[in-house]
């Protein structure tokens, strides 16, 4: 995850990049009125396609830390490890959640102020002698940043998680070799099966048998 997740807020960056260049360069006063209105289509198909994005990688991240929280909590019961890793993968999970619910709530209201500047709108007019546009730009600008800080901050998270995996991993390799048992030394095997392991885990049991060698969530 710690190699997919920049690819995937890169991917959504870009979109409400393009999104905003769109409305910032396109100039309608010398178009026709029928240009003017697929330009102004054009940019607002881009915004909403740009929230979606940023809706979809939060979602993922979401997705990621309550499998993976699971996951390490049913690990660590059932080989009876320290609690204090499942602890800290469970904190990781509430320092993720705030930011990403965050991101989503941003971009929501980027949409609106998108709508609020919409020149057939008939709203009343914002203080201080702005226009909707000025706060739709203002929002923008504001709110890509946000996006870039909460990327970051997901980042570092899920880095972190991603170091309490591992150490879980290892102890239960010392625990398995100590007892005979077979382990899985493909690491690539065991990052390959990483996703099922978070989808399922809502619906994994909640012992995990002796004889079954837990698969790391993908890195």
């Amino acid at each position: 995850m710690t190699r997919i997740f920049p690819t995937l807020a890169l991917f959504a960056l870009t979109f409400v990049v393009v999104a905003a260049v769109l409305g910032l360069t396109v100039d309608t006063s010398d178009l026709s009125q029928e240009a003017a209105r697929d330009w102004k289509r054009l940019h607002m198909l881009s915004g909403i396609l740009a929230a979606i994005s940023v809706m979809l990688v939060n979602g993922i991240v979401i997705t990621y830390f309550i499998g993976t929280s699971r996951w390490c909590r049913e690990v660590v019961e059932a080989y009876e490890l320290e609690p204090a890793l499942a602890a800290r993968s469970a904190a990781l999970k509430r320092r993720a959640f705030p930011v990403t619910l965050a991101a989503m709530l941003v971009v929501v209201g980027m949409v609106a102020l998108g709508g609020a500047a919409d020149t057939a709108q008939t709203l009343p007019e914002p203080p201080w002698g702005l226009t909707w546009a000025d706060i739709h730009l203002l929002g923008t600008l504001l709110g890509t940043a946000f996006f870039v800080w909460v990327g970051y901050q997901q980042w570092a998270t899920i880095a972190a998680n991603q170091q309490v995996i591992a150490a879980i991993l290892a102890k239960v390799r010392e625990i398995r070799l100590a007892k005979g048992l077979d382990v899985d030394d493909d690491t690539q095997s065991a990052a390959s099966a990483a996703e099922a392991v978070a989808a399922t885990s809502t619906h994994a049991p909640a012992h995990v048998p002796a004889d079954d060698t837990p698969r790391r969530p993908q890195a």
